[in-house]
């Protein structure tokens, strides 16, 4: 089984870049069969010769506690409890940034939060003056509150709108962007695409 499902990630890999742009960006999320899958998609098998390049490696926070200065525990987010002696809940999954070469440029404040701390606006030059840093790659993105799967959730392996829409202005939402989804689900990443008007979405 496990083969086999190697062997079905390489031959949609190929075709995923068979239409990749040379200065093209694909997301891989994938969860707990993380490192298999980006190596199957990063590697040659048989007469198939993958080239992705591993550019990025992001962390999706599903859900987290924090601590307060103040010493209170707030646990934000939602996740999915494992019920095991032998293993901890999943509260987060990979994305992978792959590319055909590992120079892909990226628009890194296309999703750039503000300055914790002002002064670092004026004592780093690469700000520019601006009140705008990298994110970074652990991006906290939580589901909305779910009270019927079957209407809310129809797809076992979903993710928010909010994720895909995350991924498309970090490659950088110039005028006439393609976005394909090889796995459409329920569409999501149609509807982020959409809603960024970054051009056509084409799905297979």
């Amino acid at each position: 089984m496990r083969d086999e499902y190697l062997k079905w990630s390489l031959e949609w890999a190929g075709l995923v870049q068979r239409v990749l742009k040379d200065k093209g960006s694909f997301f891989l999320n994938v969860g707990r069969v993380a490192i298999e899958s980006v190596a199957a998609v990063s590697i040659g098998f048989g007469d198939v010769q993958i080239v992705h390049r591993c550019q990025n490696t992001f962390h999706w926070i599903k859900s987290i506690t924090v601590e307060t200065r103040a010493g209170e525990q707030i646990s934000v987010g939602h996740f999915k409890p494992i019920s095991s002696h032998r293993y901890v809940t999943d509260c987060h999954e990979y994305i992978f940034h792959l590319t055909k070469t590992g120079n892909t440029e990226l628009d890194r404040l296309g999703i750039g939060v503000p300055y914790a701390d002002k002064s670092n606006i004026k004592r780093w030059a690469h700000t520019g003056g601006g009140d705008k840093r990298c994110r970074g790659n652990n991006w906290f993105v939580p589901y909305k509150t779910i009270r019927s799967r079957e209407e809310q959730r129809p797809h076992p392996a979903t993710f928010p709108v909010e994720l895909a829409e995350q991924c498309i202005k970090l490659h950088g939402c110039e005028p006439g962007l393609v976005v394909m989804d090889p796995f459409l689900g329920i569409g999501h990443s149609a509807v982020a695409a959409r809603e960024l008007r970054g051009g056509a979405v084409y799905w297979v």
